[in-house]
């Protein structure tokens, strides 16, 4: 979910509000996904990099602030919230809203939305070194062993990658799962990505011939 401060700067308004809408368009792009069938849709909120900025005390605000309003929405439609990355460093407040929301939206089975916080794939491999090197499980290392350690192991690779915000690279994320993965990368940012755009993604992808290994 890239450019929200851009978005803000861009349009003369707060971090807070370029956040804020950032959240209104994630509402958006969940019932897009409901109305095209997608079972599971993965987002990034924010990364381990981006964890260290100064700025990152707006982004705990608005999950305080604004989340339940989100999370009201998001229960009615029957959507299931996983939060991954690393909480070691994250407030206990933010801790116990993120298990509220998950233990919430549980049993809801129309679509499933990943959200990584605080998370990035280098940082989602180590702990999975970490883990196998711990268990007893260190001598017989295979992909089903490596797939058990990382954060969701039954969620299905990624058939779509759509980066927003202009930049071409995958900025330490899934790079593990992202392996097969259609990759689309667009100049809007974030808050201005539009249903026409996700959708004829979604038409481009349905057209290629998918060749995984070569």
């Amino acid at each position: 979910m890239d450019g929200n401060a851009r978005w803000a700067k861009k349009n003369k308004l707060s971090l807070e509000k370029g956040y804020k809408k950032g959240i209104e368009k994630l509402n958006k792009v969940v019932d897009i996904s409901i109305e095209n069938k997608i079972n599971y849709l993965s987002v990034f909120a924010l990364s381990t990099e981006n964890f260290k900025r100064k700025n990152v005390h707006i982004i705990f605000n608005i999950i305080t602030n604004f989340l339940d309003e989100f999370i009201n929405k998001i229960n009615k439609e029957k959507v299931k919230i996983n939060i991954f990355g690393n909480r070691s460093n994250l407030p206990n407040k933010i801790i116990k809203i993120f298990n509220d929301i998950e233990k919430k939206t549980k049993n809801n089975k129309k679509i499933i939305l990943n959200v990584g916080f605080n998370y990035g794939s280098k940082d989602e491999i180590m702990m999975c070194i970490k883990k196998i090197k711990k268990s007893k499980e260190i001598d017989s290392i295979n992909e089903k062993v490596i797939r058990k350690n990382l954060y969701f192991p039954n969620i299905p690779d990624p058939d779509i990658l759509i980066r927003t915000g202009g930049f071409n690279r995958l900025s330490n994320f899934l790079l593990y799962q992202l392996s097969y993965t259609e990759l689309f990368f667009i100049k809007s940012l974030w808050p201005d990505i539009t249903k026409k755009q996700i959708e004829s993604i979604f038409m481009q992808y349905q057209k290629i011939e998918r060749k995984h290994g070569l």
